[in-house]
């Protein structure tokens, strides 16, 4: 009988513990408006997680992601922006001046979030989720530079990290969103 308990009372202690890990949807981030953008409005959607930059030799990917958005995004597909500075101080506008940048230069129309870091110790809630197996039970990432993307899967689980210099439209990455 002693035996019976303390398998169920550690069953129950392991559910307390890796049932509590978040998921991407219960995050909510805030837009480059200043809005209130509960994730979980993107259920039932594939999103890649892109931190950009306005000053950065990869800068010009921001016309394949807004391709890759305008071709993918009547199917169950978004694309999310974070500015940040953390990179050669490559984003040191205001959110006012990368919302301009973005729509003058590229058309830009998927969701901008509000300017954040992505690293060190004023990391994001939602980069430390990102980066941190303890937090996302896949996987410890680094984030190397501009640009780097994250997908995450129509149940809000973290599937991988690509690599900053691997363009939006590559074909990994459209055969992930092409996928069922």
């Amino acid at each position: 009988m002693r035996n019976i308990t303390l398998f169920f009372l550690g069953m129950l202690i392991c559910g307390l513990i890796f049932g509590q890990q978040k998921k991407f949807h219960d995050f909510t981030v805030k837009t480059i408006n200043g809005e209130s953008f509960p994730l979980s409005q993107l259920k039932g959607k594939k999103v890649m997680v892109v931190n950009v930059a306005s000053k950065c030799g990869l800068t010009p990917q921001y016309k394949q992601l807004q391709e890759l958005y305008s071709k993918y995004s009547e199917n169950n597909f978004v694309i999310i922006g974070f500015p940040a500075n953390n990179f050669g101080k490559q984003e040191p506008g205001t959110n006012g001046e990368i919302k301009e940048f973005c729509t003058n230069n590229y058309g830009v129309t998927f969701p901008m979030m509000d300017k954040i870091s992505v690293k060190d110790d004023d990391i994001a809630p939602i980069y430390k989720w990102l980066t941190s197996k303890n937090e996302n039970g896949k996987e410890d990432v680094e984030v190397i530079w501009n640009f780097q993307k994250f997908l995450i899967d129509e149940n809000g689980n973290w599937i991988k990290s690509i690599d900053p210099r691997t363009l939006p439209d590559s074909e990994e990455i459209i055969k992930w969103i092409e996928s069922d």
